[in-house]
């Protein structure tokens, strides 16, 4: 579990093919490896991955041919990934809770200097335009952001300077594709719904 708080920029670094996907070398820029054993998870843009060796201040992480069609940012080598080590019951949770499974990949329709700020819309999936509200959570590449503004499948962010500094999301640009999960709010109460009008047939 995560908080969609990164910790660290890093960049990847190495791209080994393997029998059914690939292992990453990745740059870790600075986060704190001393308390990470082999094992652990680490949020890579969003996507919940486990570290099987560790070479200096590089980690590697394997990762499967259906993640990698199912994510974006990870197969290329200098391509930054928002990096965040898994949650300890006593950390601080300074966004929100976070699984580290992708729901799926949103496209960026803009992304707009507003005064000190940048406003960032993308485009959702049909399948979880739904799942997303104005004021509600949602994580991209790993971010969590508060939603400002949803138009049918379109939503809105405001990025503060902070965020654009110390994240990769200072490189999106209209086209980019970007690893969106949905609250687990938002999952449950469907869940819920659902079994409701199922229990009631």
């Amino acid at each position: 579990m995560f908080s969609g708080i990164v910790a660290a920029c890093g960049r990847i670094e190495r791209i080994d093919p393997l029998q059914d996907g690939v292992r990453l070398t990745v740059d870790t820029n600075g986060l704190d490896l001393s308390d990470v054993q082999i094992g652990d998870s680490i949020a890579n843009s969003g996507v919940c991955l486990t570290v099987i060796a560790m070479e200096g201040a590089n980690a590697l992480f394997d990762v499967s041919r259906e993640t990698l069609n199912c994510t974006a940012g990870l197969d290329a080598v200098g391509n930054e990934v928002n990096l965040e080590k898994a949650l300890r019951l006593a950390d601080r949770l300074g966004g929100h809770l976070v699984t580290g499974h992708v729901d799926g990949v949103g496209e960026v329709v803009s992304f707009t200097p507003v005064g000190e700020s940048h406003e960032l819309v993308i485009r959702a999936p049909a399948a979880l335009a739904g799942y997303i509200a104005r004021k509600g959570s949602i994580t991209v590449n790993g971010v969590s952001l508060t939603v400002n503004r949803v138009e049918s499948r379109e939503f809105s962010i405001n990025l503060i300077p902070h965020t654009v500094a110390v994240t990769n999301l200072k490189h999106l640009k209209a086209g980019s594709r970007v690893n969106l999960e949905i609250d687990l709010i938002a999952r449950y109460c469907e869940r819920l719904l659902a079994w409701r009008e199922e229990a009631a047939q």
